[in-house]
Formats: structure tokens, sequence, C-alpha cells
């Protein structure tokens, strides 16, 4: 009888987000044989209070799933180390996790696909991380699945054998980094990735992502992604902890089931410069960023 991960998924104070990735985690073919458990983060501020035990209200009577827990945290913990300390006791307990956000719609077969590749690479060391989103990407010459380097934070599973390669410590893995493998770890400068490092360590941000990425990374691992997105993030309403308005990352979900995994263990590289051409050009030229910068700042 095939065992499938548990569901982490991690809330805050945004109802009518959580309640929509919910739904729509239900539809998935696996949610009546997976068991769901929810982390509720403790609100911050008084303002934060009412929407929070509003989230929480809500949570009370799902159904649809092989079993639901609810975490209350009392106190504050963020995001990042919410996400560390939920996705820690559930690889203990399961030896592998599905990590889901608050803000995310999922295709009725992520939970499908995630099953399906953490059973095929359960023995790969070099397989770290399963990505379920993918950039509105246009190139159409990649296999509906392909390994890898970065690792995506909308949607992911892993397995306890990867995830004992988290490095929390900032200092530690950056002292790791010299000028090729900074190249290497931005995509040769194409995404932000060392810079959300450089952030980190400043107090800017507080990424648990980032430093997720940088541990796979400096291991040497890959990560599976699909070619067309699983998910997709609803949270760029600026309503979220990292969200901003723009739809540069807004994608159409998968309507159908992947049944093409890779068999070779290594990064795709038709996959690579692929995503290499859309992250180069994803901001569009002067005219389209400045039309988005104001939309940002007019609202």
């Amino acid at each position: 009888m095939q065992t499938f991960a548990p569901i982490a998924l991690f809330v805050y104070n945004r109802p009518q987000h959580t309640e929509r990735t919910i739904k729509f985690l239900k539809q998935n073919q696996l949610a009546s044989e997976s068991r769901l458990f929810i982390f509720s983060d403790g609100f911050k501020s008084a303002e934060d209070e009412a929407k929070v035990l509003e989230v929480r209200e809500l949570l009370k009577n799902i159904d649809g799933f092989k079993s639901v827990e609810l975490i209350e945290r009392k106190k504050n913990m963020g995001l990042a180390n919410s996400v560390i300390a939920g996705v820690g006791r559930l690889v203990k307990d399961y030896k592998q996790v599905i990590v889901m956000e608050d803000d995310l719609i999922t295709s009725p077969y992520t939970l499908t696909y995630f099953n399906e590749a953490l059973d095929r690479y359960r023995n790969e060391d070099q397989v770290m991380h399963i990505g379920a989103y993918m950039y509105p990407l246009k190139e159409n010459n990649i296999p509906e699945s392909f390994f890898y380097r970065a690792a995506t934070s909308w949607g992911w599973a892993t397995w306890d054998r990867a995830w004992q390669h988290f490095e929390p410590n900032i200092d530690t893995l950056m002292a790791q980094f010299d000028a090729k493998k900074r190249s290497a770890f931005s995509i040769e400068h194409k995404m932000n990735f060392w810079k959300q490092m450089q952030d980190f360590k400043a107090g800017k941000n507080n990424s648990w992502a980032i430093r997720w990425y940088a541990s796979i990374f400096l291991k040497g691992g890959l990560t599976l992604n699909p070619a067309q997105s699983l998910v997709n993030n609803i949270g760029h309403d600026g309503t979220g902890i990292h969200s901003g308005i723009n739809d540069i990352y807004n994608v159409i979900i998968n309507p159908k089931p992947i049944s093409d995994y890779p068999v070779e263990i290594k990064e795709n590289k038709a996959a690579y410069e692929t995503i290499k051409e859309f992250l180069s050009t994803r901001k569009g030229n002067l005219w389209e960023r400045l039309k988005r910068y104001l939309k940002q700042r007019l609202g």
C-alpha cells in the first residue's frame, strides 16, 4: 500500500487566499489519501490578530483529506522559521514532505506529480528538490519535466535525506562561493540570487528559500521542474510578505498530468538556456518597466 507524502501548508493572515488555496488543493486527485498539516503562525501585531483568528476559524472544518492537523503557533515565528520548523518536523516523521503556502492554486494533478517524483527519485541523492512552479516559458523544445539547478519555492517537495543538507547559516553558505560559483548560482547574473543572499545577510529579507537553493547548489544538487507550471501564485496583489503587484510570473496552470520524467540525472541544457532567456528579458523594455513601476506606486 502506497503512503503518500504529507502536505505542510503555511498560513498567516489572508483568509480569502487561504480558502482558495485549500479549495484547489482539495480538488487534487490524491487529496483524500493525503495528510494535511496546517501551520498557522501567531500574529505579530494587534492589527493582524483579527485576520489570523479569522483564518484559524476557517480552518476548523476542513474535510476532503485523509487527516487534517492544525498547528496554531502562540507566538509569531515569521514565515522562514515557520517553514524550517514545519518541514523539519514532517521529514523527521514521514521522510518526505510537500510544502505549500497560503497563496497557491494547484492543478488537480499537482499532488500526483509530487508523489510520483518523490517515489521515482527517492534514492537519487543528487535530486534534492521537486518544484511545481515554472516561469511562463515560450519555448516548446523542452520536455514535460526536467532537471535544473535552481529551486523554486511556490509549491515544492523534498525528502529527509536532502533536507538534512539545509544550511541556515548565511555566513557558512556565502564563504563557499567564489566568483565562478556566484555566476553559476545566479544563472550567469540573469537572476538576483546572489543579491538575495547579500540582502539576507544585511537583514533586508528573511528568506528560507534562498538558503535552501544555496544549500542545494553547494551540494551539486538538482531540482525537478515541470515545463508548464502546476501552480500559480495568487499573492501578487500586495497582501503578502514578499509579494509585488505584477504579473511577470503569472502562469496558466497545466491542465494535464505529467507523464514524462527524465531518466538521466543531469541538468537539461535546453531548459537552462530557455529559462536564462526568460530571466534576461522578463522585465521587458524601458517603457514596460516604467508602466509597471507607476502601477505599483500608484496602486
